[in-house]
């Protein structure tokens, strides 16, 4: 050990006592990310041993219109752009994807798109029960919570989140993902992406699903205009809302968290360097240790890159990711849209770095396979806490 303040950090995570707010602080602002890393790493083996997921999933994203402008994204186009590449799918495309999706054997399908300012509610319901017609075995994992609340504002109902939320599932809706959260922090919220939801908006889409029966996922946007303080808030009011889960005995809650790097691209932030591969590295690891009660990290290779995923999995990471496909959001190093990684390539990135690979559904339950074919292994959900 290099830095001597990580010590009595050091003593409550071989102990199992939380950490605080503070202790949080101590680890963004250490440099000795080797202790750091071998923090993470034992907490994340004391959970999953070397047992480390992945999937076979297709990303979709159906519009990249959108009524927001937030700083940091380069994926949003307006009506008449002048880059002149503004999509919005069809139900028929949609359903098209979904065949083509459920025929590679995927288990998954990821959606999440921009605001759009014209589309009705009901193409978002039809968009749901259109998949489940041409693939009915895909989970769907669908809409951050910040597509929820704009979803209850064009069906005109901005203050029923959960009816909302139980139109969705009935059509199909399987589960949250956590895009959207960005920072929890007012000063950023306004400086950044203004417009967006607060964090309490967030925090009560995702309580709402948990309550109705629906597993979600969280993210943390970082490297960008935000400061390490406001990095270990967002992380202690996402330990809170899972204690909250937890003490109310609801099965469902967050089952991963997914630190997401800010990648400038073209944005209007582009004139910030971005987080380096360092800080990658001890934000994976920092929330391994800072959320004791999440049961996954997972590393987004997209945005991570599948060779630092594959370092981070001695980070304190337990999931890699999956197939991908097709993704329109970030494209780290090109322009292209078409990001995929084989299953062969994810196995070999786990197994050099001397990890188990094992395939999930998007509940963490271990899929048996034979080709494009596949079942659940077995129906216990893969906590970890």
């Amino acid at each position: 050990m290099h830095d001597p303040a990580l010590k009595p950090i050091e003593d409550k995570v071989y102990a199992g006592v939380r950490l605080s707010p503070e202790d949080g602080l101590t680890l963004l602002r250490s440099r000795d990310i080797w202790t750091i890393g071998d923090m993470a790493d034992h907490v994340r083996r004391k959970l999953h041993g070397s047992t480390t997921y992945y999937n076979i999933n297709r990303h979709l994203n159906y519009t990249n219109l959108c009524a927001l402008s937030c700083k940091f994204c380069s994926f949003y186009r307006k009506k008449d752009d002048p880059r002149g590449d503004v999509y919005e799918y069809s139900i028929e495309q949609i359903a098209e994807e979904a065949r083509k999706a459920d025929t590679g054997g995927a288990t998954e399908m990821h959606i999440v798109g921009g605001l759009h300012p014209w589309l009705p509610f009901s193409y978002y319901t039809d968009m749901l029960r259109a998949i489940h017609e041409a693939a009915p075995r895909l989970h769907i994992k669908a809409f951050t919570a910040v597509e929820i609340v704009h979803l209850a504002r064009i069906s005109k109902r901005p203050r029923k989140i959960e009816a909302v939320l139980l139109e969705l599932k009935e059509a199909g809706l399987g589960s949250l993902p956590g895009g959207g959260a960005e920072v929890f922090d007012d000063r950023v919220h306004d400086e950044a992406f203004k417009g967006k939801i607060r964090s309490d908006q967030w925090l009560e889409v995702h309580e709402t699903a948990h309550r109705l029966g629906l597993m979600s996922n969280a993210t943390i946007l970082y490297g960008h205009i935000e400061s390490l303080e406001d990095r270990v808030h967002h992380f202690v009011m996402l330990r809170e809302a899972q204690d909250r889960a937890i003490a109310a005995g609801l099965p469902a809650r967050f089952q991963t968290v997914i630190p997401l790097p800010f990648v400038p691209d073209d944005s209007e932030l582009a004139h910030l360097p971005g987080p380096t591969g360092m800080d990658d590295l001890k934000m994976l690891a920092v929330s391994r240790l800072m959320l004791d009660n999440f049961a996954h990290v997972k590393a987004f290779w997209i945005m991570q890159t599948l060779p630092l995923s594959q370092l981070s999995l001695s980070f304190g990471v337990d999931d890699i990711d999956g197939t991908v496909v097709w993704y329109d959001i970030t494209k780290v190093g090109g322009t292209d849209t078409h990001q995929e990684v084989g299953v062969p390539e994810l196995r070999k990135a786990v197994v050099e770095a001397g990890f188990d690979p094992v395939e999930r559904d998007t509940l963490y339950r271990r899929i048996k396979r034979d080709g494009a074919q596949w079942s659940v292994e077995t129906d216990r959900v893969a906590t970890g806490v």
